[in-house]
């Protein structure tokens, strides 16, 4: 099982066993069983997002959904596309590098439907973490959950633009806190089966208080082909995120 990153190149070649930066990983827990992990932008279109269910009832996705969502952009960047949070009141976005990469100023659409400029004041290759600048009124800042500890099993939330389809939420929960066998980003990730497909790439992982606990990144998928989401995803933890996009939005 082969784990990729979402996110195509922009000219793809054919019979190759990966897509964008794909990184073959080592064998999993013994099982003899290969894996590629893609990054979770797409080409032309956008993003994808994710609902999760922690037995207090749908009333508590649809709050954690609703404090979310506003704070949500579609990010497009050239060729390629993706998602982004608004993270303070001064107009900055957190997004993944591997969405805006090569770009200097890119498009975003907020979840009003409308459409404003923005310009990457800086990225991390190593973190996959990029922050952009918007050009005009800002969203709402989302509410980070920074120094929140998270559980194994807990219920979360992807949202983003996957496909295109901006504002999609879907549901799911950790999977694993600690996930070190993959190598996008520094340190260990957060593991979700939360649904995330192409386009869901630097969109928010939220927790059932509305609360942003991780930037969603990559996603695995069979033998190396497009096959989507198959209940494996990856995202930066929050606190990592945000040291980084403080560093940058510092240095310039």
């Amino acid at each position: 099982m082969p784990i990729e990153d979402a996110k195509p190149p922009r000219g793809r070649r054919r019979g190759t066993a990966l897509v964008a930066t794909c990184v073959v990983l080592s064998v999993l827990a013994g099982t003899g069983t290969a894996y590629v992990l893609e990054q979770t932008g797409i080409g032309p279109t956008g993003d994808s997002t994710q609902v999760a269910d922690t037995g207090t009832g749908p009333a508590a996705t649809e709050l954690a959904a609703g404090r979310i969502v506003p704070s949500v952009v579609q990010v497009t960047a050239g060729r390629s596309a993706g998602s982004g949070f608004a993270i303070d009141s001064m107009g900055h976005v957190i997004t993944n590098h591997h969405v805006i990469e090569g770009q200097d100023s890119v498009t975003l659409r907020l979840s009003t439907g409308r459409q404003v400029p923005a310009r990457v004041i800086g990225s991390d290759p190593a973190a996959d973490i990029a922050v952009l600048e918007i050009r005009g009124s800002a969203p709402a800042a989302a509410r980070l959950g920074t120094g929140v500890p998270l559980r194994t099993g807990e219920s979360v939330l992807a949202v983003g633009s996957p496909l295109g389809l901006s504002g999609t939420v879907t549901a799911g929960i950790v999977s694993a806190v600690d996930r070190r066998q993959t190598t996008v980003g520094a340190g260990g990730m957060i593991q979700t089966d939360a649904s995330i497909n192409p386009g869901n790439s630097g969109g928010p992982l939220v927790n059932l208080d509305g609360e942003v606990v991780g930037v969603n990144t990559a996603i695995a998928t069979y033998g190396g082909q497009r096959s989507g989401n198959i209940g494996i995803g990856f995202s930066v933890p929050i606190d990592r995120a945000m040291q980084v996009a403080n560093r940058i939005i510092a240095e310039n």
